[in-house]
């Protein structure tokens, strides 16, 4: 029978039953791909990596060797990212009780070349399986094998990009697409480009490999085509800009665009709703002129109406564009990113709140919240073993971070931690940034955070760079940030010398509080934790409008962007994130529980036992149990669900412990410095 999907062919050799336990060798991280990994337990298999040899020893002695002693089954897959002949390396007692299993992208892609398909997302392997499972080729060299994948998998064709239209088309779709090209693919592109003369006046280094480049290209040129639109509908005279023969541009290629092309004018009203675009000021045009197309009115500025204009459309946009449970991790970080525009809109608004847009973002938002819980209960645990190449969880990011010291040894690298900063706080913050220093280049995502979304959870996993888990003893306390910090780097290869750590910091003079952080010449690697916003939450009563307005006062004080810039200045690779975000949420009783619950937060209760945690469970109907993913096996929590919280009733709190969208992705931010 021939395989529908690359996962079958895998699946087929997992039989329930057969063996208590299976070691994989897996180098090429098919088996934590994100559906293949649902799959394998939903047949019954847990999965666990063997990394570090003492963590393994840790995990599998307390969860799995003591069930397997009092006569009970479990399926248990290790998974090795080694080759089929490294299997050798692990331990006697696991070579002597498992089964040996190896699957590899050259298995599954015999005659394309294995070093490019490597560089693929594993989620974009279904794509290309399938055009194999239809065509039928010869074995291809690496341009050959890029060609290909160019061709059926970004859906690029080639040979038809040969004006300006069909290469804008190429461009947005790359950038505004959820595919994520690798940088060998978009190298090649660009070497396919070069050879056709109409493009050698493009800036194609840049805008091909850069998305934020990409939309600096289009916001530049943007204002030249509204004024040529203005100019042909006899509304106004064309503006200074656009009579010079080369106006200042950052990026090289024509200057006017065709915006107006049918397949280009269908991204611009998205694009300029999730703020990717700015829109420009332009007196004489109003949504009246008859002779300017209603499209274009989405990228001029409307003055006290533009947000409002703004929050309509991405009210329709996100009304449709909803994930669902079977939907990738991926999918719900960028719903993420377009709801975390819609709230930081409706939150600053300077004027009185509009009843029926806090009743409709309301109303969407328990429908987000509904379909997201849901989404977590079935996905969230596949997440923990997904490659740090990209990373989906916050412990992802220090190993992403190490990459770069593994590629050069001068490389410089820090992480701020942004205590309880939210994705709709961190759009105003961004705003702020952007117009303090127009020379600071932001790349920007998102990243889950652990539940429950408890500082001493999820801070102490980033630093570590593990999972809960594997540290029981401080999973209440922020104190072992430090050593954990440290552990992590000198596991990779960094002297203690090479790595600092600080935290309490929000405000003063940044060069004398650096000063005293970096160990002058040798810090490599820096994580700096920032409190400011975490304080403002827990003493906030104006709910999250209040929240945004003081975290902007706090932004323009310029701590934030002075401690960015001066790691840049000093050479070091700076990434930003938080350890989760918040929520406004109503009060709807608070349990007297003496000291039955360790902690008592007012979106989460933690429980030594999952008897005392259904005592309470059974009393508050808006609870739920969070089952402890990835957490030690004593660590019970009981979360709020939707909008309500562990509270006097009717009482309004900003809070986070929970399961909803605002308060588990999480910002994840690189910052560079321009180059021009």
């Amino acid at each position: 029978m021939i395989p529908q999907d690359w996962r079958e062919s895998i699946l087929e050799e997992f039989i329930p039953d057969v063996s208590k336990l299976t070691l994989v060798a897996d180098p090429d991280s098919l088996l934590t791909e994100e559906r293949l990994a649902l799959r394998l337990r939903q047949k019954g298999f847990d999965l666990i990596e063997f990394e570090d040899p003492i963590e393994f020893r840790y995990a599998y002695e307390s969860k799995y060797r003591s069930i397997w002693d009092k006569g009970e089954h479990t399926d248990l897959v290790v998974i090795l990212r080694l080759p089929k002949f490294e299997l050798s390396s692990l331990p006697y007692d696991l070579l002597q009780a498992g089964r040996k299993l190896s699957f590899t992208l050259g298995d599954l892609f015999p005659n394309l070349s294995y070093p490019i398909v490597e560089a693929l997302d594993r989620s974009l392997l279904d794509a290309l399986f399938s055009v194999q499972q239809s065509k039928k080729f010869d074995a291809m060299g690496e341009n050959k094998t890029k060609d290909f994948i160019l061709q059926h998998v970004f859906n690029i064709p080639l040979d038809t990009i040969v004006h300006d239209i069909s290469l804008l088309r190429t461009l947005l779709r790359v950038h505004y697409g959820t595919l994520q090209m690798p940088d060998i693919f978009s190298e090649r592109l660009v070497q396919l480009l070069n050879t056709k003369t109409i493009f050698q006046s493009w800036d194609l280094d840049e805008i091909v490999f850069k998305e934020e480049s990409f939309y600096t290209f289009l916001d530049e040129r943007w204002p030249i085509f509204v004024d040529h639109i203005s100019k042909e509908a006899g509304i106004e005279e064309s503006r200074s800009a656009f009579d010079l023969k080369c106006p200042d541009l950052t990026y090289r290629g024509p200057e006017l665009l065709p915006f107006n092309h049918q397949d280009i004018k269908v991204y611009i009203d998205n694009l300029f709703l999730e703020g990717k675009l700015t829109p420009v000021e332009n007196q004489k045009l109003t949504s009246n002129d008859a002779n300017i197309d209603s499209w274009v009115h989405v990228g001029i500025k409307k003055d006290d109406n533009d947000a409002t204009f703004r929050i309509s459309g991405l009210f329709k946009l996100l009304k449709d564009t909803c994930p669902n449970i079977e939907d990738s991790y991926t999918k719900w970080i960028d719903y993420a990113l377009k709801w975390a525009e819609l709230s930081a809109l409706i939150h600053n608004r300077v004027h009185d709140q509009d009843g029926e847009i806090q009743s409709q973002f309301i109303d969407i938002g328990n429908k987000v919240n509904e379909s997201f819980s849901g989404w977590l209960n079935e996905n969230y645990s596949n997440l923990m073993s997904l490659p740090a190449t990209k990373p989906a969880m916050l412990h992802h990011i220090p190993r992403r971070l190490s990459m770069a010291m593994e590629k050069s040894k001068d490389a410089l690298v820090a992480l701020i931690v942004v205590d309880g900063l939210s994705l709709d706080q961190w759009i105003s913050i961004r705003q702020i940034l952007q117009n303090n220093d127009s020379g600071l280049w932001i790349s920007e995502s998102a990243v889950f955070a652990w539940i429950p979304t408890l500082t001493s959870v999820s801070r102490q996993s980033i630093f570590s760079g593990k999972a809960p888990y594997y540290f029981p003893s401080s999973i209440k306390t922020t104190n072992n940030e430090d050593k954990l910090w440290k552990q992590f780097w000198e596991n990779h290869n960094l002297s203690r010398l090479n790595i600092s750590y600080a935290r309490g910091l929000s405000d003063g003079d940044v060069e004398n509080i650096m000063d005293s952080i970096l160990n002058p010449g040798t810090t490599k690697a820096v994580g700096l934790v920032i409190d400011k916003i975490d304080k403002i939450m827990h003493g906030m009563q104006l709910g999250s409008a209040g929240m945004h307005n003081q975290i902007k006062q706090w932004c323009r004080k310029g701590f934030l962007v002075s401690l960015i810039n001066f790691l840049l200045n000093n050479g070091y690779d700076v990434w930003m994130t938080s350890d989760h975000g918040n929520i406004e949420c109503t009060g709807k009783g608070n349990p007297s529980e003496g000291v039955i619950a360790e902690t008592k937060g007012e979106r989460v209760r933690i429980y030594p036992s999952e008897e005392l945690r259904s005592q309470i469970a059974n009393q508050f109907d808006f609870a739920r149990v969070w089952n402890p993913v990835g957490l030690p096996g004593d660590y019970f929590p009981l979360v709020a669900g939707g909008k309500d919280a562990f509270t006097n009733q009717g009482s309004t709190i900003v809070g986070h412990g929970g399961v909803s969208i605002e308060e588990v992705i999480v910002p994840l931010v690189n910052f560079k410095r321009r180059t021009r």
